[in-house]
């Protein structure tokens, strides 16, 4: 095993951009990786999360924007700038409504104010089930088009908000737990989800696990001969199935 020390950075710098839909937003995702730019963050949040953020955190984020990513990156001075620049002429690309980039610690903070709030901030207004999948980068488009699609047949409100730049997605599935059948209509509009993540060549989770939840949806990933694979080599290291019983 190899054991790689970094120096710290000198510094780091976000910078947000406001789109006109999610589509959109997801399209310059794509170029920018595409591109070779590697920043240190790249989050997205779409509409119905901007604006209950922007309530709950008094961030400055643009409410009128169908979606917006904040991007940060870091190294010195020179080198921050470079890439910002690069990331810049790449987002013009997808017209922005908004563009604001940090000029002080303050800003910076200011801009990831609503972010670090978000998930504290829906849980204000509405029960929901956070998903975790994973999609290729290039199907961000098509995979927010498709959930927008769907959560308007189901009758049940989404709002993305997800790592980005890894293509990590957490959508936040809204619901009543009160009503009667909402929760039932919320997993199966979960479950379809993640069956669309792996449709377009992605996995059923990207860092929460599967546990009890995703369970019963591995043989949407995985085949049979996987499974047995998998269960042998559980077997070596609990052949008492002691750990994690029923997951």
């Amino acid at each position: 095993a190899t054991l790689r020390i970094l120096r710290k950075p000198e510094g780091a710098r976000p910078i947000l951009f406001g789109f006109e839909s999610s589509e959109i937003a997801g399209a310059c995702v794509a170029d920018i990786i595409r591109a070779g730019v590697m920043p240190v963050a790249l989050e997205f949040m779409d509409g119905p999360a901007i604006r209950v953020c922007e309530d709950f955190a008094q961030a400055g984020y643009p409410v009128n924007a169908g979606a917006l990513l904040i991007v940060e990156v870091e190294g010195g001075p020179a080198e921050i700038d470079d890439q910002l620049s690069r990331i810049r002429a790449i987002a013009e690309r997808h017209a922005p409504m908004a563009v604001r980039e940090a000029q002080s610690a303050e800003e910076a903070a200011a801009i990831w104010l609503g972010r670090k709030s978000a998930f504290g901030a829906m849980g204000q207004i509405s029960d929901y089930m956070c998903l975790d999948g994973t999609i290729p980068i290039g199907a961000l488009p098509h995979v927010l088009r498709r959930i927008g699609e769907m959560s308007a047949a189901c009758g049940l409100g989404v709002a993305n908000i997800f790592h980005a730049g890894d293509g990590n997605m957490h959508p936040l599935i809204l619901f009543d737990a009160n009503k009667p059948g909402d929760l039932e209509k919320c997993e199966a509009f979960g479950a379809d989800i993640l069956r669309l993540c792996v449709e377009v060549g992605g996995c059923l989770t990207g860092e929460h696990g599967v546990g009890v939840e995703k369970r019963d949806l591995m043989g949407v990933q995985f085949t049979a001969d996987d499974m047995r694979a998998q269960m042998a080599v559980k077997d070596v290291f609990d052949p008492a199935w002691l750990l994690n019983p029923g997951k």
